[in-house]
């Protein structure tokens, strides 16, 4: 499962939304940048140039990995989710002893962000809680092989 790319509903859109992006808006910027510098005349010497033409790769690139992902994607629909259990798409609220309640959104790993509060089902934390129901308690197996344990309170 690791091997895997899942995505929540929400990440689908999110990528499809960056592709939309890409594909538009950027392309056509990068197409001006190029013309405009091919009729500044000679493309040897030119940096306008050089700096468009490396642009339009990182962007195509870009736009080859988001659509490779979309191609190979598990989606995993977040709103029929069955909140008896942490699975892929739940929101799960945590207590560890001691400390305030965390609250996260497990993920797939393409999506994962602390910042938002989305973790990997794969990280520490996400692979602990994955499969637990309400009120049980579960081990966390830190990277530095310590361990602390957490209350699961909620599932959404």
């Amino acid at each position: 499962m690791n091997d895997q790319i899942i995505l929540t509903t929400a990440g689908k859109e999110k990528i499809l939304a960056e592709l939309a992006e890409l594909k538009g808006v950027k392309r056509l910027e990068i197409a001006r940048r190029l013309k405009s510098a091919i009729e500044m005349g000679d493309l040897s010497e030119n940096a306008d140039y050089k700096a468009a033409k490396e642009d339009q790769g990182f962007l195509e690139g870009r736009i080859l990995e988001l659509e490779s992902t979309l191609a190979n994607a598990i989606i995993v629909d977040d709103a029929v989710t069955d909140n008896s259990v942490v699975q892929i798409g739940s929101t799960v609220t945590i207590l560890e002893d001691g400390d305030e309640e965390e609250v996260y959104q497990i993920v797939g790993a393409n999506e994962a962000n602390p910042r938002e509060e989305k973790i990997s089902y794969v990280s520490p934390i996400g692979s602990a809680v994955l499969n637990h129901k309400k009120g049980d308690v579960v081990e966390i197996l830190l990277p530095n092989k310590s361990t602390r344990k957490v209350r699961i309170l909620k599932i959404a």
